[in-house]
C-alpha cells in the first residue's frame, strides 16, 4: 500500500460515516452523536497526518506550492467547524446546518485530492517514498489516536 491508497481509504470511510450520519434524525439523537464522534475522531487523525508528513513534502515544489497552501487552509476551516459545533448543543438547528457545511467541505476537499492533487504529488514522491510515507502515516495516525 502506498500513501494515496491509504489516503482513499481514510476518504471512503470518512464518506460512509457522513452517509451514515445523513440518515439518522432527531429521535436517534445517539447513534448521530455516535457517528459524528466516528468522523471527527477520523478526520482529526487524517488532518494530523496529512499536515505533519504528506503536505510538507510537497509543498517545497513550485507546482504544488498553490495546492497545498489551499489544502491547509480547508483543514483549518474543517477544524474551525468541528469546534463551533462542539459549543453548541445536536438539538440546535446551527448544528445540523454545519454538519451539511461540514460534509460540502469535507466532500469538495476529498474531490480536489483525489482527482488532481494526488496526480501531482505522485510527480514529485517516487514509489518508495510513497510506500514509506504510508508507513509513517498509519503510525501517525495510531499516535493521534492514543492521544484523542
Amino acid at each position: 500500500m502506498d500513501i494515496y491508497q491509504l489516503l482513499k481509504k481514510d476518504h471512503s470511510k470518512v464518506k460512509d460515516l457522513f452517509k451514515k450520519i445523513k440518515g439518522k434524525t432527531k429521535t436517534a439523537q445517539e447513534p448521530q452523536e455516535d457517528f459524528f464522534s466516528e468522523i471527527e475522531k477520523e478526520l482529526h487523525m487524517h488532518m494530523e497526518g496529512e499536515e505533519k508528513l504528506f503536505y510538507p513534502a510537497l509543498e517545497q515544489d513550485e507546482t504544488m506550492r498553490e495546492d497545498i497552501l489551499k489544502s491547509y487552509e480547508e483543514h483549518h476551516v474543517v477544524k474551525r467547524i468541528i469546534e463551533d459545533m462542539g459549543k453548541i448543543s445536536r438539538d440546535d438547528e446551527k448544528w445540523a446546518a454545519k454538519l451539511i457545511v461540514l460534509k460540502e467541505i469535507v466532500t469538495h476537499h476529498i474531490k480536489e485530492e483525489e482527482s488532481g492533487l494526488f496526480k501531482k504529488a505522485r510527480k514529485v514522491l517516487n514509489k518508495e517514498q510513497a510506500q514509506e510515507m504510508c508507513n509513517r502515516f498509519e503510525e501517525e495516525k495510531k499516535n493521534v489516536y492514543q492521544m484523542a
